[in-house]
């Protein structure tokens, strides 16, 4: 799977972004400008030690981008699309797209992808959910759909054993 933020703004958003990137094997594409510089603290802390281990790439532009995936599908998370992000089918090797955080994606961009426009149900009187929670949430659906291809299924207790009682 791919994750593409459209000229992030706030850098603690990024770096859980590329922490959860780098849990699910998800590759991490950023559009600039960017709201900050990659080499802050607050990304770095967000991300912990995981952002060494991000595969990430830059665009100077959304045109770079397309020109360097001319044959990506790209689903783009927009609070203004018609269909639900679980009533669509996920490619292993899709994209999905989020906008920054004051404005997210472009009018412009979305009126040329209406089809491939998806939402994350709300109530009405809400904006918008946090960033970083917005990938989560269509990115686990996404890997969901691919059976979690190459993802740890089960885990393991630090100090017992599943089964095992704790006396006393």
């Amino acid at each position: 799977m791919n994750i593409i933020l459209h000229q992030p703004e706030i850098p603690a958003n990024t770096g859980n972004i590329g922490r959860t990137c780098v849990a699910t094997g998800t590759a991490l594409h950023l559009i600039e400008p960017l709201g900050f510089r990659l080499d802050e603290k607050s990304i770095k802390r967000a991300g912990m030690d995981y952002w060494e281990h991000l595969d990430v790439t830059r665009y100077i532009n959304y045109q770079e981008f397309r020109e360097k995936h001319p044959e990506a599908r790209i689903w783009f998370a927009t609070t203004k699309a018609k269909q639900v992000y679980s009533e669509v089918s996920f490619g292993p090797d899709d994209y999905i797209m989020f906008g920054k955080e004051s404005a997210g994606i472009p009018e412009e961009i979305l009126v040329e992808h209406e089809e491939t426009c998806i939402r994350i149900p709300m109530l009405e009187e809400i904006r918008s959910l946090n960033l970083a929670n917005s990938v989560a949430i269509v990115l686990y659906e996404a890997l969901r759909q691919n059976q979690f291809a190459g993802m740890q299924m089960a885990g393991e207790l630090h100090r017992l054993s599943w089964g095992e009682k704790q006396k006393g």
